[in-house]
């Protein structure tokens, strides 16, 4: 007895995970890069455009007809050709419809369609009716004679086109951008008659270059009045490679003292640039500007007021200040990557993509020629058979009177052919009239004739390239319009110094023993006099400019820098400087300094070691400061001197037993950072008591002030030759009653 074996089935195969997810994803991923993000090079459309445009033409919402609710359109998308949300397809039939984002728009909106503002404030598609442009007769006036593939909808239930036969090169005119997997597009739009221009020409010389089609095409050419100020070699680069960007500039006028802005680049907002603006004014980073004001209406799009403090505010310098510092100047980036005839992604040049179009068009006119020439022919067989039927006509009566099936016996009888005798018997009985004859011959004539023409393109590479020239120069004749967004040489715009923006104004900034800052207007203050939190006093205070930079130094020797003008007023307690820089634990801040990068001063230690350094050494973006001063065991910080002079200058260091000695500021080094030389000798087995005071610079014509007690000692320049000495040397002793030396000053 023969064993039976049973398999069974469970149904599912077994697939390794790995092969599963690199075959779905590859499968998603063409899916997005051909079916969703990039545009075909015929029509210039994805997808979801090119299935609304159908759909409202399948309603018959031309041009000339009454709109319909964009609902209604809507669901004849999603419900017959393209299976996504509503909202997602509602969004792109009402981008079509901005005229402030679509350059040529394809769909004519009544409602609420968004505004340059916000174009994502368009009202639901239940209350918004809409219909097609004229200039979207350019993608459907050919369909229905034989220029494209159909294909069956997802359901299979109808068929939809595979693309529009477009008579005009909409993926340039419009332009497109879209993010795929792994790749993306971004086209600009371009002006209609300037593409045609180049096209002609390519049409004329097809070994024209990149460079001599930049000569028609100038460059994109957006919705918006904005200048283009990309400079033009940028432009033919970017047109030679299919990758490059596009800078574009707001415009403005004066109008009396205050400054107009009248345009703003392709899709920015004017509330944001508002915004923005009004942003550096709460900042304090705009004391040019008064005040701003949106006085946008329907009449002026835009419209927006700035007010400067005075007549005497540079416009074209303030306005470059924005322009590098808020979206009144935008970039957009391009990326000529595109769907071409081949049904595969490329970046292409200017070239490639018009003579690619080129060959899509003339390949779309063959189709359409051949698809008429079919038609004519048809027709001029089933005419040749009527007449025969008219010169017959008893005979042919007689026929159909008498014979069960007519339809043979009229093929044996005058040798016609099927489609003649069908459409012999389909004739209504009122063509059998006397001047039908005529009528037919004159019809005959006029076919035949066309069958010519037809026949004579069709075998003309040079007549079916006129066809198209001529057409195209129709469609841009019909069409075409002026340039909107003006090719603008402009240098590049620079954002003012912060500095320059604030008014130079003197401060006395205030460092306080707990190392609370703060800055008083001018110079004639008393720091001492100042109010202070409670268990705190004043530590240091420097004179400056409100203009510039406040180091400060730390126990450590590290250096942070703020500029003078960011300071609390000294009207309150100030604010800890922990709030602004982020020093090491343990350490304190112990003294400070400010004026112009290219200032001087001696850095110097309680120690005796010392060098000179410009201010910009002592400055720096870091939170954490920068080492500045190396101090030995034991050292501190002295407060920073004012060098005028390297070469005239001497250096005073004055120690707390008394000594004092001067030398020449060019005997110390300038350094970036560091130890430094040796100023004065402290002997090492006093340096646990004695240390020194001060380090100041006398410049000629100064007198130094020597502060013991309540008294001070004035020393004019000419004194201080008996304390002059070799650098590192111990000095000269002060005269009695001198020696217990608090301070140094410069008078």
């Amino acid at each position: 007895m023969t064993e039976l074996v049973r398999t069974t089935f469970h149904g599912y195969e077994q697939q390794p995970l790995r092969e599963y997810a690199e075959r779905a994803y590859l499968d998603y991923s063409m899916y997005v890069v051909l079916d969703r993000a990039l545009p075909f090079i015929g029509d210039g459309l994805k997808p979801v455009q090119r299935r609304i445009v159908y759909a409202m033409s399948e309603l018959g919402l031309n041009a000339a007809a009454k709109p319909k609710k964009s609902a209604r359109t809507v669901g004849d998308v999603i419900g017959k050709y393209h299976p996504h949300g509503d909202s997602a397809c509602y969004e792109a039939l009402v981008l079509m419809a901005q005229p402030f984002s679509y350059r040529y728009p394809l769909i004519d909106g009544q409602g609420n369609f968004g505004s340059s503002d916000d174009p994502k404030s368009f009202a639901a598609m239940r209350y918004t009716e809409s219909k097609l442009t004229p200039i979207a007769e350019v993608l459907l006036g050919e369909l229905g004679q034989g220029t494209t593939d159909w294909a069956p909808n997802f359901d299979g239930t109808l068929e939809e086109p595979s693309w529009l036969p477009a008579r005009l090169p909409h993926l340039l005119l419009n332009g497109t951008t879209g993010i795929a997997v792994g790749m993306a597009t971004d086209v600009p739009p371009h002006n209609l008659n300037e593409i045609v221009s180049a096209l002609v020409r390519l049409i004329d010389d097809p070994a024209a270059g990149v460079a001599e089609l930049c000569e028609h095409v100038k460059g994109p050419d957006y919705p918006t009045t904005a200048e283009i100020i990309t400079p033009a070699a940028d432009l033919r680069t970017m047109y030679e490679t299919g990758n490059g960007s596009v800078r574009a500039r707001a415009t403005f006028a004066r109008e009396g003292s205050n400054i107009v802005i009248t345009a703003l680049p392709h899709q920015v907002s004017p509330s944001k640039v508002i915004e923005q603006i009004a942003q550096q004014m709460r900042a304090k980073k705009l004391p040019w500007l008064e005040d701003i004001r949106d006085e946008s209406d329907h009449a002026n799009p835009v419209r927006v007021v700035l007010i400067p403090r005075s007549n005497r505010v540079d416009a074209e310098q303030l306005m470059g200040h924005l322009f590098a510092t808020t979206d009144l100047e935008k970039s957009y980036r391009v990326n000529l990557n595109v769907i071409g005839l081949d049904g595969r992604p490329q970046v292409k040049n200017l070239k490639q993509l018009l003579s690619e179009w080129l060959r899509f068009r003339q390949d779309t006119v063959t189709r359409r020629l051949n698809h008429r020439l079919q038609k004519v022919e048809r027709r001029l067989h089933l005419l040749e058979g009527l007449l025969v039927a008219f010169l017959n006509l008893d005979e042919v009566i007689r026929i159909i009177r008498t014979e069960d099936e007519p339809k043979p016996a009229l093929i044996a009888r005058f040798g016609l052919s099927e489609d003649q005798a069908e459409y012999i018997l389909e004739t209504k009985l009122k063509q059998l009239a006397r001047l039908e004859e005529m009528k037919i011959r004159g019809e005959q004539d006029e076919l035949a004739a066309e069958r010519e023409k037809i026949l004579s393109i069709l075998g003309s590479a040079a007549k079916l390239k006129k066809l198209v020239k001529d057409e195209l120069l129709a469609d841009a004749k019909k069409f075409g319009d002026e340039r909107r967004s003006p090719l603008v040489q402009r240098s590049a715009a620079h954002a003012i110094d912060e500095t320059e923006l604030v008014a130079s104004e003197p401060v006395t900034v205030v460092l306080s023993e707990k190392g609370w800052v703060r800055a008083a207007k001018g110079h004639d203050v008393d720091a001492a006099g100042l109010s202070y939190r409670e268990g705190d006093g004043l530590l240091a205070a420097v004179r400056g400019r409100s203009t510039q930079q406040v180091a400060f130094l730390d126990n450590t020797g590290r250096a942070y820098s703020t500029p003078a003008h960011t300071l609390p007023s000294a009207r309150g307690n100030g604010e800890p400087l922990t709030g602004r820089f982020s020093p090491a634990a343990g350490s304190a801040f112990v003294t400070l300094a400010s004026g112009d990068n290219d200032t001087r001063f001696v850095l110097a230690s309680s120690h005796g070691y010392g060098f000179v350094t410009r201010f910009e050494n002592l400055t720096g973006r870091n939170k954490a400061g920068k080492a500045m001063l190396n101090l030995s065991t034991g050292a501190a910080v002295l407060q920073p001197a004012v060098v005028a002079s390297t070469e005239s200058d001497r250096i005073v260091a004055v120690t707390s037993a008394g000594n004092m000695l001067a030398i020449p500021a060019s005997e110390l080094p300038e350094l970036d950072k560091g130890k430094g030389n040796k100023i004065i000798e402290i002997p090492k087995a006093k340096l646990a008591t004695e240390r020194v005071v001060a380090v100041v610079a006398v410049s000629p014509g100064n007198t130094l002030q020597v502060r013991s007690g309540q008294r001070t000692m004035n020393l004019s320049f000419k004194e201080l030759d008996a304390y002059v000495g070799a650098r590192a040397s111990r000095g000269h002793l002060l005269p009695r009653g001198w020696q217990k030396v608090e301070g140094l000053d410069i008078q």
